[in-house]
């Protein structure tokens, strides 16, 4: 790390937001959207490593020709040897410098499958042109030097941004004092692989101040260690997003994504990245991720996340869950009496003890719907989610303490119609008194998760808005038939009916979009 403290005002961008940062990495990446200040920001911050005896030397966007770069490659018989050398081994052909009549050096390419050769420049296309100047630029300016790369994958293909990416790496840590910056839109230059590495990104965004990690914890760190190494191309499209929504899997994305068209508001569509992670447990990483970059992440979860795992961990620290509940105090005091003992509210409360409440609750409630399997005969609706919890308890020890388990009982707890009917009138008069408690409480949980922009889908998970399909409980199998199945009424249905038959998703999604 290089200590260097820089102070950057762009009030026209950020108001009067300062943004400040003091420690930088050998490569630091600047992302966000466009027009949020990335190039006026490094450009400022350039000014002030040259302070500290850095030179300069800014490839921009708009670098036009590359006349520059042929002349260095003309001056420096080392240079153009190795850009040769280079070029040769990611192409497969032979490319070398001729010195023409008047001196210059050209790029020829030497095609021995065909015996031919032709002039680079006048043939290839921007790519190969590209690709040249990046790498005199990279392997002309040696020493004390703040190296910046403005959108460097411009006209180049995945796998040479790929290249670059590790050329870059390679030449930093061979040459300690020189400081790279990169100005990009690409996934492919978000080349991280040590927790330390992601102090060295910084994240702009529109209408305020850009955003950076100064420091990461120890506990953060082995988060980061393990999560690194699954951080795939496509997840890093959160870097570009000036609006990210994380969700578990594919079939989400899919559905939500096919949704979005169908938002209110298209300011809230406008620079909405749906991202699936792959997990719940990711989902927990990334909003941790997110939460230190400074980024405006939201999350749609399932159900069950309720119960455990990383992403509960992170809403419930949250502190604006916190506060939503901090202000909601006084309203909520008659119904803190109903479900809390005078000791236990001496105490504050927080979401955690929230959902603690209703996971006892819903022990008490599932334990009693199991011993209802042995009673015949029972009302249809009830019988089926008896006999669904029935049979976790015999597959699992314990059963009331598994997610799934908690999940189930509350999927009966708070469903309508006939089996609300039917458990008002099965369960005991104690248990059947609590039902109500449970889904208010419930009802609260689910609104300070959304204060922490965390997403919970009340019916459990996507699947149980399927209009497809019938599903009732969790866990979910066949997830990719049923998708298929969905997703072909959803592209294929008018406007009105996705209106009509999403429109808990919908509104699920507007909340999320909403910024």
């Amino acid at each position: 790390m290089v200590d260097i403290p820089a102070k950057v005002k762009l009030p026209f961008l950020w108001g009067r937001a300062v943004f400040n940062k003091n420690r930088w990495s050998r490569i630091n990446l600047v992302v966000g959207p466009n027009g949020s200040g990335k190039t006026l920001l490094v450009d400022a911050i350039a000014k002030q490593f040259s302070e500290h005896g850095y030179s300069i030397k800014f490839l921009r966007a708009d670098r036009g020709n590359d006349e520059q770069s042929i002349a260095i490659l003309q001056e420096n018989e080392a240079i153009r040897q190795k850009v040769q050398t280079v070029l040769s081994s990611m192409f497969g052909k032979t490319i070398i410098f001729k010195k023409q009549d008047d001196g210059r050096f050209i790029p020829v390419v030497e095609n021995r499958a065909w015996n031919v050769e032709y002039n680079l420049q006048e043939v290839e296309c921007h790519g190969l042109r590209e690709i040249i100047t990046l790498l005199v630029t990279l392997y002309a300016n040696t020493g004390n030097t703040c190296l910046v790369f403005d959108e460097p994958e411009l006209h180049l293909h995945p796998q040479f941004q790929q290249f670059f990416a590790e050329e870059l790496r390679r030449v930093s840590s061979r040459h300690p004092r020189r400081v790279f910056f990169i100005i990009t839109h690409s996934p492919f230059f978000i080349d991280l692989r040590f927790p330390e590495e992601l102090m060295g990104v910084i994240v702009c965004h529109t209408n305020r101040e850009p955003t950076h990690i100064e420091s990461i914890g120890k506990k953060d760190e082995e988060l980061f260690r393990r999560f690194l190494p699954r951080f795939n191309t496509y997840h890093k499209q959160f870097f570009f997003s000036d609006n990210q929504i994380f969700v578990e899997g594919y079939t989400d994305q899919q559905m939500f994504s096919s949704l979005l068209p169908y938002i209110h508001t298209e300011r809230g569509v406008a620079g909405t990245g749906i991202i699936d992670v792959g997990g719940k447990d990711e989902l927990g990483v990334f909003c941790k991720v997110c939460a230190l970059l400074g980024t405006d992440s939201r999350i749609i979860t399932d159900l069950d996340s309720l119960f455990g795992g990383k992403l509960r961990d992170v809403f419930c620290s949250d502190e604006r869950a916190a506060l939503w509940l901090d202000k909601q105090s006084d309203k909520q005091m008659p119904f803190y009496r109903s479900i809390f003992t005078p000791k236990e509210l001496t105490h504050k409360i927080t979401l955690e003890k929230l959902i603690y409440r209703l996971e006892r609750y819903l022990s008490v409630t599932g334990r009693e719907l199991c011993a209802l399997h042995e009673k015949i005969p029972l009302p249809h609706e009830i019988a089926i989610l008896s006999e669904k919890l029935f049979a976790l308890d015999q597959k699992h020890a314990q059963a009331e303490n598994i997610d799934t388990f908690k999940t189930v009982v509350l999927q009966g707890v708070i469903a309508e119609g006939a089996l609300q009917i039917q458990m008002e009138n099965t369960l005991s008069p104690e248990t059947a008194e609590s039902l109500p408690l449970m889904r208010n409480l419930f009802s609260l949980i689910l609104a300070g998760a959304a204060a922490a922009s965390v997403y919970i889908l009340p019916r459990g998970c996507i699947e149980h808005y399927y209009t497809q399909s019938e599903v009732r409980y969790m866990p979910v199998t066949a997830k990719d038939r049923l998708f298929h199945a969905e997703r072909e009424n959803l592209l294929t249905a008018d406007e009105e009916s996705v209106r009509e038959d999403y429109r808990e998703l919908i509104e699920i999604l507007e909340s999320a979009c909403t910024r």
